[in-house]
């Protein structure tokens, strides 16, 4: 099962909710299937159509920039990462 680290500002829309997670999952995309079974709604907050990631949401599979495609190996690491924008 791969590792997903959520980030702590999803986590303030979900109270109680741990920021590590195991789950099964081929693709990102079935990874976040599968965490959305256990913490309705956090897929939504993610995915912007079936296609593709909100503007804002960064997803990273063992450091390397994923998309909804991207193959999860059984021993991955997932990061979610909302963007950083802004400044002068």
């Amino acid at each position: 099962m791969a590792t997903v680290l959520l980030p702590r500002s999803l986590l303030a829309l979900f109270p109680g909710v741990e920021r590590r997670h195991e789950v099964g999952g081929a693709t990102v995309a079935d990874v976040l299937v599968a965490l959305d079974a256990g913490i309705p709604g956090l897929r939504d907050r993610l995915v912007e159509s079936e296609t593709r990631l909100r503007p804002h949401i960064n997803v990273f599979v063992d450091g390397a920039p994923a998309d909804l495609t991207t193959p999860v190996g059984a021993t991955a690491t997932v990061h979610v990462i909302p963007a950083v924008s802004g400044g002068a």
